[in-house]
């Protein structure tokens, strides 16, 4: 055989092999419930953290998302990044040994180069429910090998949920206050909840009604839709400097002036990480905005 062909052969194969292996591992990675290393994990996603932090395991931690905002300890580690626009050079430059991402983290491009890096990932199932609080504790604890903990933790959660749920599990139908969700107001546009979003899960949890219906995610309303929503609340994140939304703004808007929470002049404002976090604080949201929303009606 002519010695040529024969190494180009053996490159052929050897790179065959490596690509093999990658994938290979990639697809180990993609099925563990477990990180075999734990010393070293990069948190991305705030509820992740926090449930970590929560289970007394945050010495597993090397690095965190920029939306892990709690505990105020949290801010010691590395941030690398908005968990929905990773880098893989940012995540891999804090030489993690495992990766739990919150689902939805991305770009896609970003978690298919981390998950062909032959570094363990799990991905953290998001649930807008007391159900999904309790679920995303106990993945997050099998794959720290804390089990025990973790249920621990799950029960003491759970029956703090169902203590804040039971505030207004009487109000009647009718009474139930219609809340919308303003995400922002950029150009004097209302950017709004829809279903299947963590604004959704926390109103109905409160005992309230979602003020926009017929679609999901985040969606800008027309001035005609926020006046047929006919909101009695206005919801918001708290937040400062260029994303900050002020009163003149809300009270001003043409659309939001005519329903009965601009003309009331309602709004609620609380910590972003906080109201729609969805971990083991979410029982505390739940009863700051019931009692936000129906006053002596119901007692925290």
């Amino acid at each position: 055989m002519n010695m040529s062909i024969s190494k180009g052969l053996l490159r052929s194969a050897a790179l065959g092999l490596a690509l093999l292996s990658a994938t290979a591992a990639s697809q180990a990675a993609e099925g563990l419930s477990v990180l075999p290393d734990r010393s070293r994990v990069a948190s991305v996603g705030g509820s992740i953290t926090e449930i970590v932090y929560a289970l007394g395991e945050e010495k597993s931690l090397v690095a965190r998302d920029s939306t892990s905002v709690y505990p105020e300890a949290a801010f010691k580690l590395p941030d690398v990044g908005y968990m929905r626009a990773l880098s893989p050079e940012g995540v891999l430059s804090v030489n993690p040994s495992g990766i739990l991402a919150l689902e939805g983290s991305g770009p896609k491009e970003a978690v298919d180069v981390l998950k062909k890096a032959s570094i363990p990932f799990i991905n953290v199932p998001e649930g807008f429910s007391h159900k999904g609080i309790i679920d995303k504790i106990r993945v997050v604890g099998k794959a720290l090998d804390v089990e025990a903990k973790a249920e621990a933790l799950a029960k003491e959660v759970d029956g703090q949920l169902s203590e804040a749920e039971a505030l207004t599990k009487d109000i009647p139908a009718d009474q139930r206050k219609r809340v919308l969700f303003i995400l922002s107001m950029q150009g004097g546009k209302i950017l709004a909840s829809g279903s299947n979003t963590a604004a959704d899960g926390i109103i109905a949890m409160a005992g309230g009604v979602n003020a926009v219906e017929g679609y999901s995610g985040y969606k800008q309303l027309t001035d005609e839709a926020a006046i047929t929503a006919k909101p009695d609340m206005i919801l918001m994140m708290d937040r400062e400097g260029q994303l900050a939304i002020d009163d003149s703004q809300i009270y001003g808007h043409p659309a939001i002036a005519s329903t009965p929470a601009g003309q009331a002049r309602k709004v609620i404002r609380m910590d972003g990480a906080y109201l729609l976090g969805f971990g083991p604080r979410t029982a505390g949201a739940v009863k700051d905005l019931a009692a936000a929303l129906y006053g002596d009606a119901v007692k925290k």
